[in-house]
């Protein structure tokens, strides 16, 4: 093994909609992916995966860091010798972890991140972790969790590395409810959040994951939003810490951002004149930005292919606010409690699809020629060949889109594909 550093609640009155479920063939990015932002998040941080030189390269190429950077990553390779049992995997973890905090003493908060082959070979790397802070301790505080790519899909990586963070959170040590955003968001956007909050009234807003490695306390004084709809896994942790979940849409597009603001404002009791005479004046920009969007989108249809849990959101958005026609909306995973608002605002007719199987959900797509196709990069070339327009579903992760300040922006990611398309033809 050799370290290999890089280049940088919901009604149940609602009524539930179709579904169709499909298992087979699927094509998603795997869940190392989430590093590429959440390295950038907490900045005190470190990111090993513990894998091949094929999830070295993944991140590499996910990230385009250059090489003189020193980002806050990094593979540890296991080797033939290691996936033979020929060396002792432990023993080569503990080497490269105790060099890498040698030589980065900034770090605070180190992630020991699993991938396909240290899960074949079965490397525990939660024992790994445990040892090590021990070892560590207090400097260096050592957690673990899966990107592999056999267990988890694009956005799952994020989910898994906020729910090992949960079980290391203080405990409340305070009577008055506090607000907690669970997801990662752009610290622009977080900075945008935390001012409307504060104008609201709603103060000691913390955020999970955080800039650094001090973790927001949580107890059953702790309401909490989820900024991003692909984390069963940590709302189900901060639940068991005794948490309350705040069921909202998700803050996409000005509809979305208004409920998911108006669930907080309702949970901390703030007065309805003051929350219109706060967002009101967000609420008329942002719509006001959107009328140019939707008089390009409006009409057209829209196919969404399974890829970061994002589509369902998406879909709301893109029919209620810009009026595109949905031909059918993919997610990798339907949680249907977190997504009860969402799902319910989708037009009643709409086709739904949980999991995938690819070739299934290609003649679909072929079939119906949407004017716009929502999908991961492997099928965005073959699809653009045969004529039709992409977007690619991964720059809807990496991009700041929540808000209403990014509500335009988010318009306009769908609108550059057609725009683009219509220039090559013309």
């Amino acid at each position: 093994m050799n370290a290999h550093v890089q280049g940088c609640t919901s009604s149940a009155a609602i009524a539930p909609k179709a579904v169709r479920r499909e298992t087979g063939q699927r094509e998603v990015f795997c869940g190392l992916t989430g590093i590429v932002w959440l390295h950038r998040k907490i900045q005190d941080a470190f990111f090993l995966v513990v894998g091949s030189r094929t999830c070295a390269h993944l991140i590499q190429s996910a990230a385009g860091v250059m090489i003189f950077a020193e980002p806050r990553f990094a593979t540890a390779i296991m080797e033939e010798k290691d996936l033979a049992g020929l060396t002792d995997a432990n023993d080569e973890l503990d080497r490269i972890v105790t060099q890498l905090i040698a030589r980065r003493p900034d770090i605070k908060l180190l992630f020991l991140v699993g991938s396909c082959p240290s899960e074949v070979i079965k490397l525990d790397l939660s024992r790994a972790a445990l040892r090590l802070s021990q070892t560590f301790s207090p400097g260096v505080r050592i957690l673990n969790y899966s990107g592999s790519g056999i267990e988890t899909t694009f956005t799952q990586g994020e989910d898994a590395c906020l729910a090992s963070l949960v079980p290391a959170a203080p405990p409340s040590r305070t009577s008055e409810d506090q607000l907690l955003i669970v997801g990662s968001l752009a610290d622009v956007v977080e900075d945008q959040f935390v001012r409307m909050f504060e104008a609201l009234g709603i103060g000691q807003v913390q955020f999970l994951p955080p800039r650094n490695s001090m973790l927001p306390a949580v107890g059953p004084n702790t309401k909490f939003l989820l900024a991003q709809p692909f984390l069963a896994d940590t709302a189900r942790a901060l639940e068991d810490r005794g948490a309350k979940r705040l069921a909202a849409p998700f803050p996409l597009g000005v509809e979305g951002t208004t409920a998911w603001l108006r669930a907080a404002a309702d949970a901390f009791q703030i007065d309805a004149a003051l929350f219109e005479s706060v967002t009101h004046p967000y609420r008329i920009r942002a719509e006001r930005a959107l009328v140019r969007y939707r008089e390009q989108l409006a009409g057209r249809s829209i196919f969404l292919f399974p890829d970061s849990q994002l589509e369902i959101p998406l879909a709301r958005f893109l029919s209620r606010e810009l009026s595109m026609r949905l031909v059918e909306v993919g997610t990798p995973y339907l949680h249907r409690e977190h997504l009860a608002e969402e799902l319910n605002l989708l037009p009643t007719d709409v086709a739904l699809t949980e999991g995938q199987d690819v070739d299934l959900q290609l003649d679909r797509c072929r079939a119906a020629r949407p004017d716009l196709v929502v999908c991961g990069l492997g099928l965005a070339n073959p699809l653009e060949a045969e004529g039709m327009t992409t977007k690619w579903s991964i720059e809807l992760v990496f991009t700041p889109i929540q808000g209403y300040e990014q509500a335009a922006d988010l318009a306009e990611l769908f609108a550059r594909p057609l725009v683009r398309r219509a220039k090559l033809v013309a």
